[in-house]
Order: structure tokens, then sequence, then C-alpha cells
């Protein structure tokens, strides 16, 4: 039976699921981010707690960000920009957000799989991510991770991407964005 460098193989699935990333992807996500007045980041699961991760970020970086449903979160309006993470597309809980946003004039930005997808449809611009969804990934075909992990961590990968592209423009250092680090730890 030959063992498997479990560690390895993620790490080379991640590499070729980057490579397929458009550069020019963080680029326009990273110009949204900066025109809106607030920014909400939504997601479910895994895929929202990769968001949650990049909210946090973005609040290093002084911008004014928010995770959905948390209770400290204000009203969005058409100043502002929802970011969606979702491998499908079609996360029942998240399409009504969106629509919402919507309604209240914000744009929407979807980080999906599938630009095809409902809530593809229904942004305003779509950051296409490779990968699998749960539903159709499988051990042996496209990855030997289980369900969507390849699209999750190729996600985290991107919004850190956004993040090293904003503190580019925006002219910001790892020292200049830890003042505004938690410090009741």
């Amino acid at each position: 039976m030959e063992t498997i460098n479990y560690a390895a193989e993620i790490v080379k699935e991640l590499h070729r699921s980057v490579e397929r990333i458009a550069e020019e992807e963080a680029e326009t996500l990273a110009d949204f981010i900066l025109q809106s007045n607030k920014v909400f980041v939504a997601g479910a699961g895994r895929s929202g707690l990769m968001g949650r991760a990049f909210a946090m970020r973005l609040m290093h970086t002084g911008i004014n960000a928010y995770v959905v449903g948390e209770t400290v979160t204000p009203g969005i309006d058409k100043h502002d920009v929802l970011i969606i993470g979702t491998g499908s597309g079609e996360t029942k809980s998240l399409i009504p957000m969106v629509q919402k946003a919507k309604s209240l004039g914000a744009s929407v930005v979807a980080i999906t799989i599938d630009p095809e997808s409902t809530i593809g449809r229904l942004a305003d611009t779509v950051v296409e991510l490779p990968g699998l969804p749960k539903d159709q990934a499988s051990g042996g075909q496209a990855t030997i991770q289980p369900m969507a992990s390849l699209f999750e961590q190729t996600l985290l990968i991107f919004y850190d991407a956004v993040i090293l592209r904003m503190m580019d423009k925006l002219g910001l250092d790892s020292d200049r964005m830890y003042g505004r680090h938690a410090n009741l730890e």
C-alpha cells in the first residue's frame, strides 16, 4: 500500500488552482472595495469562514468592513458593496441577501465556481475561481480533497491576493496594518 503525502498533494492542487485565476480579478475586486463606503462580506459554511478572515484583513487596511449577520453590522446602501463567496452560486440562504442588497442599490460581487449560477447572474461583477462544487467533488477526479475544500482554500488565497493589491494601492505595510489589530486579546 502506497503512502500519500496529503499535505504535498493539497499544495499541488492549490498551485494548479491559483494559476487558473485571471490576474486582473484581484485588481477588479480591490477597485470595487476602494470605491465603496462600506464592504459587506458573506458566505455560508467554510466559504463564510474564509469571508470572515477577509473582512478582518479589510479592517486592518482601514476599510469599513462587516460580516453579514453579526450584531454590529450596519445597513447596506447604494454606496456599498456586498461580496459573496459561494462555490455553487446556488446557496439558498445567500440568494435573498443578494436580492435585498441589489434592491437597496448596493453593488454585488460574486466569487464563485459558476458565473452562470443564480448568484452569478444577479451579481454586478463575478470573479470565477476554479474548483468543483461540494456536490460534484469526489476523490480521484480534479481533487483528492473532500467536498469543496479546494474552492475554499483557493478563495482564501484569492482574498489574500486582493489584500496585497490593496496594500500596494494604499501604500500600506504590515507594520501600519498591525496598528489596527485587536489589542484586547
